[in-house]
């Protein structure tokens, strides 16, 4: 008999990917009072939520609970198939990656202050900045809503946005 080798499942379905996407949706959820994904069943199972969540056409970051003013900062560890195109980079690369590389060096200011916001806040809606792709080409978001990341039990364990509305910046 032949032994098979063992695919290795794709980073965003392995379960601590699972987890954080029911993660992301719960906690969009409790801080917008709708979901974040319409169709999404309730009581479906975890890997049908990160299947749901990565495929979908709205992008999605999530970056770990660290201080944003720290050096290096928050560092990303979800981002769904939109916004690995959107920043060209593979899920390899972009997870793990230190947020605040997403954003220019003369944007980080004001995106740390908009973070800091979320900490305190929970949540706000309507956030737009400048953000740079993995070969420096510059794009504008809007109307993004930033939420903060609940664990299970209860404790804040990071950050969320999601937008959809986005254009290059010529120039």
């Amino acid at each position: 008999m032949e032994a098979r080798a063992e695919v290795p499942s794709a980073a965003w379905l392995t379960p601590r990917a699972q987890e954080l996407a029911v993660g992301i949706l719960n906690s969009y959820r409790q801080a917008y009072s709708q979901p974040l994904l319409v169709g999404l069943c309730h009581d479906a199972k975890p890997l049908q939520w990160a299947q749901a969540l990565f495929q979908a056409e709205t992008l999605v970051l999530a970056h770990d609970g660290q201080d944003p003013s720290g050096d290096p900062g928050p560092r990303l560890i979800y981002a769904n198939s939109a916004a690995l195109r959107l920043w060209q980079r593979p899920w390899a690369e972009l997870v793990g990656m230190p947020s605040r590389l997403t954003a220019e060096p003369a944007q980080r200011t004001d995106r740390a202050r908009a973070l800091v916001s979320v900490q305190h806040r929970q949540a706000i809606k309507n956030y737009r900045g400048v953000r740079i792709d993995s070969h420096g080409r510059r794009f504008q978001i809007n109307g993004a809503r930033v939420w903060t990341l609940w664990d299970p039990s209860g404790q804040p364990c990071g950050q969320a946005a999601a937008f959809s509305d986005w254009h290059w910046i010529e120039g």
